[in-house]
């Protein structure tokens, strides 16, 4: 079978569908991955064939518009500011997709929420087409609201919430979309006319359960994580860990930040009253350190399933991928949430007893910082860490993932 898999985001939305492409490659079928260019190396690298899409809309994380509109500062302005920027990208991203999906002549599109075009290039080429998603929302259920609401239940209104998260796309670019879709694609009408032919959930039902209400069209596989391969530890790094207790790790991806230094220092003042060494990830610039003091050692990224083995406990942002990483690690995991399903993830780990109770961004400070590094080393909070890590573990959701593709296609 020829499959494309069409995603965009940061490096959470793109690592575990290259783990599912690497999956279905492995089982014998023709793969093509789409995604943003930043992430071309990543993928050729491990011989997934790749269509790199627009750049642009990557970099835009690293706007000053992003990081007001990411944290909430600066009211609804900064989200309509960053908004204005997307829109003319848009159209040359469809074109983008189309041409990499047409040139690749498939027989299945897997796609991302965000792959706005993904349904309409399937109905133009007459194939099947499946959703597939690091995070629920995208199936109406009465167990929880959208991982897009922030809040824990909406009660009875539970299932409408999911309809924002499966139609906002629509909401924001329908007009652009329907006209793409009648002058490139020579489709009538303005929607997309066929439902997906399943959708497929890349996260473990040990750290979210599969809610009683889905039927069978809808498949929670576990985590797809992708195998990090060898990593030589900086020569720093080994020092620092050598020379005292395990440190926590502080990173917070590819988000932004209205005051990087502020953030570091906070962070720092807080591992100093809490007694702990800490590992800084600056990541996509979220933190900035001018000078480490002696119970700190800043790095720019390691690979998570290697470094996570050496510390004792992590605080984040919550995006899915980073939460899946430090769960499986076995570690007490603090979520410092900046925007969209953050707030979700963070909830969750609470929930399960794998850390304290999430810290807003706007919230943050060092006292507060400090009494969740001491929460961490809570006896039972570790056990149940643990204990969670040793389920994720167990698991392989790529595997899963890839059967459920293979079956749902087949009863179609």
């Amino acid at each position: 079978m020829r499959i494309c898999i069409q995603t965009l985001g940061s490096r959470g939305d793109v690592q575990p569908f290259l783990a599912l492409a690497l999956e279905l490659s492995q089982r014998g079928h023709r793969v093509q991955l789409a995604g943003p260019a930043q992430f071309h190396d990543l993928a050729t690298s491990r011989g997934v064939g790749f269509a790199p899409l627009p750049a642009q809309f990557l970099a835009l994380l690293d706007a000053p518009e992003a990081a007001a509109a990411m944290q909430g500062v600066r009211g609804i302005g900064a989200a309509c500011k960053l908004l204005k920027q997307v829109q003319p990208l848009m159209r040359r991203l469809f074109d983008a997709e189309w041409q990499a999906v047409s040139a690749f002549t498939p027989d299945l599109i897997v796609y991302h929420p965000k792959s706005l075009a993904s349904r309409h290039m399937a109905e133009r080429l007459a194939i099947p087409a499946m959703l597939a998603s690091p995070l629920p929302g995208f199936t109406p259920t009465s167990a929880f609201p959208s991982p897009l609401f922030p809040v824990s239940t909406l009660g009875p209104l539970n299932r409408m919430s999911h309809w924002f998260s499966m139609h906002g796309g629509d909401l924001l670019f329908g007009r652009l979309l329907g006209r793409w879709r009648r002058e490139v694609l020579g489709l009538g009408g303005g929607r997309a006319r066929r439902r997906p032919l399943a959708t497929l959930y890349a996260y473990s039902p040990s750290v979210l359960p599969r809610p009683a209400d889905w039927d069978s069209s809808v498949c929670v596989a576990g985590y797809c994580f992708l195998d990090e391969g060898h990593w030589t530890m900086p020569a720093g790094l080994d020092a620092f860990l050598g020379r005292g207790a395990a440190p926590v790790y502080v990173g917070f991806g590819s988000m932004p930040a209205i005051d990087a230094g502020a953030l570091a220092r906070q962070v720092i003042e807080a591992l100093a009253m809490a007694g702990k060494r800490g590992v800084l990830a600056t990541g996509g610039g979220a933190l900035q350190v001018a000078q480490a003091p002696e119970h700190v050692h800043v790095i720019a990224a390691a690979p998570h399933a290697h470094l996570f083995r050496h510390v004792s406990a992590a605080l984040h942002h919550g995006g899915a991928g980073t939460t899946a990483a430090s769960l499986r690690a076995g570690l007490p995991t603090i979520v410092c949430p900046f925007f969209g399903d953050q707030p979700f993830w963070g909830r969750r780990v609470a929930a399960l007893g794998a850390g304290p109770a999430p810290i807003p961004r706007r919230r943050l400070g060092s006292a507060i910082l400090a009494a969740a590094f001491k929460a961490v080393d809570d006896p039972g909070m570790r056990r149940r860490a643990a204990a969670i890590g040793e389920q994720l573990s167990g698991e392989c959701g790529a595997a899963e993932a890839a059967r459920f593709i293979e079956q749902a296609v087949r009863a179609r």
